[in-house]
C-alpha cells in the first residue's frame, strides 16, 4: 500500500502499513526533503529556523516512544539534531516546541483520535503548525524517488547520537505552560476557582489541564489518565458517545462540568453539570462572545464548512470578518499566518486563537472553558442556553459511513450538485458550496454537508438545522443520497 499524506500527515494500521520499516522510509523522505531546496521555512517570527534542527514527540499508542527513536535515528544519521521528549506529551505542547526552539521542522508519532490499532506522522512546520500541501507533496515525491533508486535510509545508533549531542532528550512542558499563561487569565480563575472533572481518554494530554491549574485553586479529578496503549477499547475522540466515563465522574460529583482531550489533545469537547455534551459548536461560539465581549479582542473568524453557523451570526454582530474553509486546520492555519485572526477552529475540536501557533489545542482552550465560566459565575449548562437563546437555536448531528474502497471525490460532488432538490426537510435549497465536498444552504440558515473523510475511509454526512426535527429530515436525505454515491 503507498504511503500517502493527507489531511495531517501519515496514518496507518500498526503492523499493516505502520511498520518500522515504512516509518525509516517516510523519516528518510522528510529529511530529504527539508534538505531541499524546495523546503519552504514560511513563517516563524523574524527568526529564521535552525535548518539542522527537529523536534520529535510522541503520544500514548503502542510503541509510539519507539517508533520516535527510530525517527531520530533517522534524523541524527542525516546528520540533523534532535530534541526528542522526554515522554508522551501533547501534539500542541510538541508543536510550541518547534517555534519555540527555532527548529525548522517537527515530527509527532500520533494518530489522534483514531482508533487503537493505528499510529501515524504528523508533520510540523517551523511555525509550529502543520506542515504546507506542498510540503507533504515534496516528502512523498521523495518516498518514491527513493523506492525507485533503491535508496535505504541512514541509519545511527541511538546511543551513539546521543553521545554525539545529536539526540537530546527534553520536557516540552514548562516553555508551553509559558506561553498559555500568556493566552489564559489564570488570576481571573483563580478568583473564581472551579471544580472540574478532566477525562485525558488515556492519550498524551493526561496531567496537561491539570498541571497548569495547579496553584489556581481549582480542583481537579482527571480520569481515563493512566498509560494505556489500547485506550482500554475506546475510540479516543472526545465526543458524546465516548464520554460516558465523564459524564459518570460529574454525576458521582467530582466536579461541576467536565472537560476532554483527544488521543494527542490537538481536539476538545466539555460536558456540563447534567451531564450533557457540549460540542465544539459550541465552545466556538461561547469562546468568541467571551474574546469579544470580555476581553475586548477582535480580529476575522475562521471556521471549516463543517462548522456551525452561529459563528457567522457572531460575526455579523461583532463586524468581524468571517471566513469559511475546507475541513483540516491547515487551512485555517493559511488564515492566521497571513491576517489578523481571533479564532479559528472546526466541528471536531480542533480550535485555536489570536497570540498562538496555527495549531488545534485541546488543552489551551479547555482552559479557556475554565476561565470563560469562572468570568461568568454561572453554571456552563446556562452559560450554553443562554447562547443558543442568543444566536439558535442550532441543532447539529453527523453521521459516518463506513466505506469498503474510497469515494472519488471529484464524481461525487458532480453528482451531488446535479441531483440536487429544490427542497430538503421542507425548507428550500438557498446555496450550494463544493468547496469541500458538497454543502446544501437551506434557506433558514441549516444545512447539509456531504464529504469523505481526508483520515480515514468513511463518508461523512453533517447537519445543522434550527429545530430537531430538521436535522433528522436532512440526516435522513443525506444518508440516503451519500449511500447512494457509495
Amino acid at each position: 500500500m503507498p504511503i500517502n499524506f493527507g489531511t495531517d500527515g501519515w496514518r496507518a494500521v500498526i503492523s499493516d502499513t505502520f511498520t518500522f520499516n515504512n516509518l525509516r522510509v517516510v523519516a528518510q523522505a522528510i529529511a530529504d526533503a527539508v534538505a531541499s531546496s524546495h523546503w519552504d521555512v514560511h513563517q516563524n517570527g523574524t527568526q529564521k529556523p535552525d535548518p539542522k534542527k527537529f523536534v520529535v514527540g510522541f503520544d500514548t499508542r503502542f510503541l509510539s516512544d519507539r517508533y520516535a527513536g527510530e525517527i531520530s535515528r533517522v534524523l541524527a544519521a542525516n546528520g540533523y539534531t534532535v530534541h526528542l521528549t522526554q515522554s508522551d506529551a501533547p501534539t500542541p505542547a510538541i508543536s510550541y516546541a518547534v517555534k519555540n526552539l527555532n527548529a525548522i521542522a517537527g515530527i509527532v508519532v500520533t494518530a489522534s483520535h483514531n482508533a487503537p490499532r493505528y499510529n501515524g506522522v504528523k508533520l510540523k512546520a517551523s511555525y509550529g503548525g502543520s506542515a504546507l500541501p506542498e510540503q507533504s507533496r515534496r516528502v512523498e515525491i521523495y518516498i518514491n524517488d527513493n523506492e525507485e533508486q533503491a535508496r535505504g535510509p541512514n541509519l545511527m545508533d541511538f546511543s551513539k547520537a546521543r553521545q554525539l549531542g545529536l539526540i537530546t532528550k527534553f520536557n516540552p512542558l514548562p516553555a508551553y505552560y509559558d506561553h498559555l499563561r500568556t493566552l489564559i487569565d489564570s488570576d481571573l480563575i483563580a478568583d473564581n476557582p472551579q471544580k472540574i472533572v478532566i477525562d485525558s481518554m488515556f492519550g498524551s494530554g493526561r496531567g496537561a489541564i491539570r498541571g497548569f491549574l495547579n496553584g489556581t485553586g481549582c480542583e481537579v479529578f482527571e480520569i481515563r489518565n493512566k498509560m494505556n496503549p489500547g485506550f482500554d477499547g475506546i475510540h479516543p475522540e472526545p465526543i458524546g458517545k465516548n464520554l460516558d466515563a465523564l459524564a459518570s465522574a460529574i454525576g458521582t460529583g467530582f466536579g461541576n462540568f467536565g472537560l476532554a482531550t483527544d488521543g494527542d489533545a490537538d481536539r476538545i469537547g466539555a460536558m456540563d453539570e447534567r451531564g450533557n455534551f457540549v460540542d465544539p459548536h459550541k465552545i466556538m461560539a461561547l469562546s468568541l462572545k467571551h474574546l469579544v465581549e470580555k476581553r475586548g479582542m477582535s480580529g476575522a473568524v475562521v471556521r471549516t464548512v463543517s462548522t456551525t453557523r452561529m459563528m457567522d451570526r457572531l460575526a455579523k454582530r461583532y463586524g468581524l470578518k468571517i471566513y469559511e474553509t475546507p475541513v483540516g486546520f491547515n487551512h485555517i492555519a493559511d488564515y492566521m499566518m497571513s491576517e489578523d485572526v481571533l479564532i479559528g477552529g472546526e466541528e471536531s475540536g480542533g480550535i485555536s486563537f489570536k497570540g498562538h501557533i496555527p495549531e488545534g489545542d485541546g488543552v489551551l482552550m479547555g482552559l479557556l472553558i475554565v476561565e470563560m465560566v469562572a468570568a461568568a459565575k454561572k453554571p456552563l449548562y446556562e452559560m450554553v442556553n443562554d447562547l443558543l437563546d442568543d444566536v439558535g437555536p442550532a441543532h447539529y448531528k453527523r453521521t459516518d459511513i463506513r466505506l469498503k474502497r474510497p469515494v472519488p471525490k471529484a464524481e461525487m460532488v458532480e453528482f451531488l450538485t446535479k441531483q440536487a432538490p429544490a427542497k430538503i426537510a421542507g425548507h428550500k435549497i438557498a446555496e450550494i458550496s463544493t468547496s469541500d465536498g458538497v454543502k446544501y444552504i437551506l434557506a433558514d440558515d441549516s444545512w447539509l454537508l456531504i464529504r469523505p473523510s481526508g483520515t480515514e475511509p468513511v463518508l461523512r454526512v453533517y447537519a445543522e438545522g434550527r429545530s430537531e426535527e430538521t436535522v433528522k429530515g436532512l440526516l435522513d436525505y443525506g444518508e440516503t443520497i451519500a449511500e447512494s454515491v457509495v
